[in-house]
């Protein structure tokens, strides 16, 4: 296990196979965040290692944001999901992990984020107005995927959020 980062009290890194199981608990115990299967965290934590971040504290794992390049658009992160235990929660963890996403060589030419959230999830949309408003870079938002688009599953609107562009590496300069 390679520590490449610590915020507070967790130790950031990238995620490993067998990472999934933990991933995947952790996810579904955070609602509102949708889980995906345990296969699908095992491709994030084996393919899309050098964009995703786990953090750990006391050996558990209690925080995760999966992200990817993506491939029509090198420069775009998407980050997919960002979740942190209950337990650590309040502590900018989520900041922590995603400006520490922005200090790996594998993001050094990005120049665009993009998530989705839901309108109900406030705490994701909190993140990334932050991030923005920190880093001074424009956020704009449309709406990514409405309801009907999730067939008869029920679900909330997903609200695309672009932050950017900005300039790689500027965030190492304003920390």
């Amino acid at each position: 296990m390679h520590a490449s980062k610590s915020g507070r009290d967790a130790t950031l890194r990238k995620p490993e196979p067998g990472d999934e199981f933990a991933i995947y608990k952790l996810i579904k115990e955070s609602p509102p965040l949708d889980p995906n299967s345990i296969y699908s965290y095992h491709l994030l934590c084996r393919h899309f290692r050098d964009t995703c971040m786990v953090a750990e504290h006391n050996g558990e794992i209690v925080g995760f944001i999966s992200a990817y390049l993506e491939p029509t658009r090198a420069q775009t992160l998407f980050v997919w999901q960002v979740v942190v235990a209950a337990s650590q929660r309040g502590q900018g963890l989520a900041k922590t992990m995603l400006d520490a996403l922005f200090d790996r060589p594998s993001c050094s030419a990005v120049d665009m984020l993009e998530s989705t959230v839901n309108p109900s999830n406030l705490a994701s949309r909190k993140l990334f107005e932050s991030f923005a408003r920190h880093h001074t870079y424009p956020l704009n938002e449309s709406v990514f995927l409405e309801e009907d688009q999730f067939g008869d599953q029920e679900h909330e609107k997903e609200i695309l959020l672009s932050i950017g562009p900005f300039t790689p590496g500027s965030s190492e300069q304003e920390k």
